[in-house]
């Protein structure tokens, strides 16, 4: 599971990239659930998550943007 302090250090193209990767995994993810081959439940909700944290950051990001100008 990704850590906050983790990704705050990366950089706004690191995270877009980031995100598509968990975004694909996801998918992945609710298909194997749809046809009951999921191994690992759990790692669901930390893609989740996740993905979560990562658009809280960027929410954050250009916010503090916008106020700048």
């Amino acid at each position: 599971m990704a850590k906050t302090e983790d990704l705050r250090q990366k950089s706004d193209d690191q995270l877009a990239e980031e995100l598509t990767t968990l975004k694909r995994e996801q998918f992945n993810l609710r298909f194997q659930a749809a046809t009951n081959q999921l191994e690992a439940p759990a790692r669901i909700r930390e893609v989740r998550r996740t993905i979560a944290k990562i658009k809280t950051l960027q929410n954050e990001r250009s916010r503090s943007e916008a106020a700048k100008a």
